[in-house]
């Protein structure tokens, strides 16, 4: 797929999406999900059929994402666990290859660091920074009033406004402005714009513009729901984790909330858009390599399961582009890959490599890129809400092990089972194979020492949680600062000067191209 080995290295602008199941998308299987913007990248682009994040719930997933490394071995265990500031993050590996880093929207980064590696940050995060939606095995019966429930669902629909689409907005005001005033600066550098915004995650609500893109006769329904007693055991924890437990959910609020989902999915298109447009006005398109990810998935009712927090396709697949013409050929990659490749990916891409002596987990993608194959194989690890104990994933060649030492096991042939709905853990004609991933994921996975690992965190967690809770709340939630005396008109900038020079193109550079003086 490469067609240059020499190009100078190019601006990156990393767009990610949250809660986006691939399996869903016009890109990866016939949809009516319309998504015009994201299907030409798609088309011009290098496209991952089978990409996976490396673990199925927000916090945990970034953290890996940003980091390379796998939650075990950072401590991420859930959305509420400290990301520590010594981790090295892609951000902090192209700020030293001389790109300029920034981050518009969420991330959604524990602890005090709220900026690991990146030079600055546009908005604040729209999830808390603190540790108050830590995850307790000790009191695995109890539900924190803060878990998911059916609101979501019950409430679809459409809407005038939500807190998601002011963050969105925000998000992607600031990330053009960024691109803007990058044209503007005189800064040799290049950049690398990560923009990440928060839909299409539950509330499942979107403004009747985009509602209305759909009719109910535009949405399938969930296909085949087995019976709530019939699931795994992490399914029916899960079913009580966000209150589903022996209540059957109305057919049309099913539809209500696959059609605001859809309807997110288009919101995100026309803003991905909005930034194609910048770079195209601005001259900034064929310097820039764009990358289009995601967290994790939705199940989206399917298999009666909402939200994410499970192995299975819905929760797990995520999409995955690389759009950079001129660099790469347009193409398709069927090997699984996860998310914990982009550090290794973008770091090369830049012109770098990863440093010796470091952890890292994931693997370049560039090989791939190349059409020149690569690895297939992913590793992922999930300990938040719905477990009592770690809920493990490998996926390789045709399989997919979801490996539990509390729960039994589930083990899936994806290419002639693509809705797992065979579990072949007592397959005998899959014995072999099965037990070889079983002991891969034994020989990998020190399940008790992780468990203590994990417990140990949790409880440390909640009880400093509880103590910053008391007295004077001094929060870690970024606050993004403005310097209004630099911005607009002020008395010590020569006025002149700086109307010419917040001008793009400058008045200078209209002259030049239609044959008169500066």
């Amino acid at each position: 797929m490469e067609r240059s080995t020499t190009a100078p290295r190019k601006n990156i602008l990393f767009i990610m999406a949250d809660q986006m199941a691939a399996p869903m998308l016009p890109f990866y299987q016939p949809s009516p999900i319309r998504m015009p913007n994201l299907s030409r990248l798609a088309t011009g682009g290098v496209v991952f059929d089978s990409a996976y994040c490396n673990s199925p719930l927000c916090a945990p997933s970034r953290f890996t994402l940003v980091s390379g490394q796998l939650p075990s071995r950072i401590g991420a265990y859930d959305n509420a666990a400290d990301f520590p500031a010594d981790i090295p993050t892609y951000a902090h590996y192209l700020r030293r290859l001389g790109y300029h880093t920034a981050l518009s929207g969420k991330m959604h980064f524990c602890g005090p660091d709220q900026l690991h590696g990146y030079e600055e940050r546009l908005t604040s995060d729209i999830y808390p920074a603190d540790y108050g939606w830590a995850v307790n095995w000790d009191e695995p019966d109890t539900r924190p009033s803060w878990y998911h429930n059916m609101s979501s669902v019950l409430q679809a629909g459409p809407c005038v406004r939500t807190n998601q689409l002011d963050f969105d907005d925000e998000v992607v005001f600031k990330a053009r402005q960024y691109l803007y005033d990058h044209v503007r600066k005189d800064d040799a550098r290049p950049f690398c714009l990560t923009v990440s915004m928060t839909h299409p995650h539950d509330p499942y609500t979107i403004p009747r513009a985009y509602w209305d893109r759909y009719s109910d006769a535009d949405i399938p329904q969930p296909e085949a729901v087995p019976p709530q007693e019939a699931l795994d055991p992490h399914s029916k924890r899960l079913l009580k984790v966000y209150d589903l437990w022996g209540k059957p959910l109305p057919e049309e609020k099913v539809r209500d909330a696959r059609r605001a989902y859809f309807g997110a999915c288009s919101y995100i298109d026309d803003q991905v858009g909005s930034l194609l447009a910048v770079l195209e006005e601005t001259g900034l398109l064929q310097d820039t390599l764009i990358v289009f990810s995601g967290d994790h998935g939705d199940m989206l009712g399917e298999r009666g399961l909402w939200y994410k927090m499970h192995w299975f396709e819905m929760a797990a697949r995520v999409p995955l582009l690389v759009w950079a013409p001129g660099q790469f050929e347009p193409g398709r990659v069927a090997a699984s890959v996860s998310t914990a490749d982009l550090l290794p990916t973008l770091v090369e891409l830049a012109g770098g490599s990863p440093a010796a002596g470091l952890p890292l987990d994931g693997r370049s993608l560039v090989p791939h890129l190349r059409g020149e194959g690569g690895h297939d194989e992913v590793f992922g690890e999930y300990m938040a809400e719905g477990t009592v104990s770690p809920l493990m994933m490998i996926r390789r060649g045709n399989y997919k092990l979801i490996y539990s030492e509390t729960d039994p096991c589930l083990f899936f042939d994806l290419s002639n089972d693509p809705a797992e709905r065979e579990n072949l853990a007592s397959s005998p004609s899959h014995a072999q194979a099965f037990e070889a991933f079983m002991a891969e994921a034994r020989a990998k996975w020190d399940i008790p020492s992780i468990h203590r690992q994990v417990l140990a965190s949790q409880r440390r967690r909640r009880f400093v949680g509880q103590a910053l809770a008391l007295g004077t709340l001094k929060s870690w939630d970024h606050q993004p600062q403005v310097d209004a005396s630099q911005q607009y008109m002020r008395n010590h900038i020569d006025l002149d000067d700086l109307e010419r020079r917040a001008r793009f193109p400058q008045p200078c550079q209209l002259n030049e191209n239609e044959g008169g003086r500066p």
